[in-house]
Order: C-alpha cells, then structure tokens, then sequence
C-alpha cells in the first residue's frame, strides 16, 4: 500500500512552504539580486486570492496547509447515529435518497479523525457533486451494479472495501448494515493521488448587511428533518436530525459555522435499490435560490454553477459575493418548493 501524502499543518510549516513557492518564482519573486524599488500594486480582484487567503482552507477559510480532499458517504438512518468523526468534516452536504431518507457525503481536508462512519453506498449524484473538487479519493461501501462502471470512470479516486480492505472495520456492537467504519489516513494512502483542496466557489469574510434574526430554522424532507439551532455562546448553528440533537461519539454536539440550504432539483435516476425505489438525482449544476444562515441570522441567496467541473457561487440578490463565516459548513441540498 503506498504512503499517505504528509499532512502539513497551519502554522510556521505552511508559512515555510509559502515562502518556499514564492522563492521559487511562482508568485513573481526575483530569484536574487539587489531589489528592485516596489511598485504600487494593481488593485486586487474579489477572484484573486490573497496572500493570506493562500494559507487558509478554500473549504473553511481557517488557517490550514494543503491536503488531500477525501468524501466519505455516511448512514443517516436512526440506527446508523450517533456518528463518528462527522464533526471534523470540512463541509456536510445533506442528499435525499430512496424513500425520502437522507445520506450525508462529508468532505474531509484540513482535519482527519481517527475513525469515520457509519460508511453506506454512493449515489449517482455524488459524481456531478464531486466534480467541483477537482479528483478527490470517495470512500463509500457499494453501490447499484450499473453504478458502478460510472464510478470508475468518474474524476475521482474510488476507495470501497473491496479495493481498500485495510482502511475499513466493522464494530461490533452495531447491527449491520450500519456498522461499517473508515480509518481516513488509510484510505487516502489507497488514493495517495487525490486532489488536494482547492477553490469551489465559497468566500469567507465579515456577514453581508441585513437579514433576518433567526434562532432555529427546520428543513423538511419526505422522511426526514433537520433544525438548526443558533447558540450565540458557541457562535455555531447545532444540528438535530429528526427532532433529537445530533452527537458524535468522538466529539460531541454536531454544529455548523455556517448553513445553506440550497434548494435544488430533485429527479428520479435510471437506478433504484432492491427493494424497487426509485433512485432520486440530486442536481447541483445550473442555479436556483438558497438561504444562507450565520452569526444568528438568515440570508437571502442565489447559487450558480454553470458546468459540474466548476465551483458554486452564492451571491446576494443583487448579485454581490456572500460571504460565509469562516468554519465548518453544512450545505443541505433541498428540494425546490
């Protein structure tokens, strides 16, 4: 099994390796000599990063260095909770699946726990979904058959039991099928390619200007809910998942810096489950309206992603970037209407 690619945590080392590319000439560094008088810098674009930007997370805009990107698809029915390792996620987006139940796909990059799961099957949209983060390693365990071709052939590094056996065990003391657990760094040693994190369209930053004071706000799928609690102590949103808080049994209460629900079109797919449900498809490629909600407040937005190799933007109304608040992220991919 190949190494896992050094994590370079935030701190002197990442401010090391940004010395190191810039004295390399990447960023238009003399290379030696007497310096040159400095010249008055062009004004900045809201689409160039700066040099402080390029120390932090594109996923939390939290001081962090690069590392590989790894999604892990999770069990979100009762029996599969209380999770472990999903508050460590980077980003959680929430998918609706057969049966109007939910699955979770967490993105993993600036902090891996010891342990993640319970790991389920992938979904055909998680590919399209996936798209945006270049070619990151998904850990997942199966899929429907005809899924499957489409995985492999997908950008992405595909990492089921089958083709990772080490980075998997089951507990014990949970019933199958909801006892599957994934050991990250192992995984991403199977994928020692995968992606490091990149930009996908977020921007972190002080709130925009108005919205509405908001304590708890409540999602609703065909079989399952989701309320966000505003905790002004924690400056963080708690999660609850169909009426009870959601905990971790590595890190307890699940929170949010950030929340958007992105409301979104949901089809049925080609595929269904052996029960004979229907598949749905989650589609993230095109534009609609979502509600941003930070700092005890909601906001207004509109998302836009014109291709699935490109990043989402939320914008205000008016078409203005807005900005989350730098942290964890919950993105709940809800139905229009």
């Amino acid at each position: 099994m190949a190494a896992a690619r050094p994590r370079i945590p935030p701190g002197a080392a990442v401010t090391a390796l940004l010395c190191a590319v810039m004295t390399a000439g990447l960023y238009g560094c003399a290379d030696s000599g007497t310096p040159e008088p400095t010249p008055t810098p062009a004004p900045t674009t809201p689409t160039t990063p700066l040099p402080d930007q390029a120390k932090r997370s594109p996923f939390t805009g939290l001081p962090a260095g690069p590392a590989p990107v790894l999604a892990v698809k999770i069990d979100n029915v009762p029996p599969a909770r209380p999770h472990t390792g999903l508050d460590a996620a980077d980003l959680v987006y929430v998918e609706q699946v057969e049966g109007g139940q939910t699955r979770l796909l967490a993105v993993y990059s600036s902090d891996l726990p010891d342990r993640i799961g319970p790991v389920r099957s992938a979904r055909e949209s998680d590919i399209e979904l996936l798209r945006q983060f270049g070619r990151p390693a998904l850990a997942y365990s199966g899929s429907h058959s005809g899924l499957k071709p489409l995985l492999k052939a997908a950008p992405l590094y595909a990492v089921p039991p089958e083709d990772a056996p080490g980075a998997y065990l089951r507990e014990r003391a949970r019933p199958a099928p909801h006892n599957l657990y994934l050991l990250p760094e192992r995984a991403l040693a199977a994928a020692p390619k995968a992606d490091d994190a990149k930009d996908i369209g977020f921007r972190f930053g002080a709130a925009p200007a108005g919205g509405t004071a908001v304590n708890e706000r409540t999602v609703r799928f065909p079989a399952a809910r989701y309320t966000f609690t505003w905790n002004a102590a924690e400056k963080s949103w708690r999660v609850a998942m169909d009426g009870r808080a959601a905990v971790t049994t590595d890190r307890g209460p699940v929170k949010a810096t950030t929340v958007v629900v992105q409301y979104v079109t949901i089809r049925p797919s080609k595929f269904s489950d052996f029960l004979g449900s229907v598949s749905p498809y989650t589609e993230t490629v095109g534009s609609g309206n979502a509600l941003v909600l930070r700092d005890g407040k909601a906001h207004d937005a509109r998302w836009s992603r014109p291709a699935a190799e490109d990043g989402t933007a939320f914008t205000t109304p008016a078409g203005a970037p807005l900005n989350f608040a730098p942290g964890h992220t919950w993105i709940v991919l809800a139905p229009r209407g």
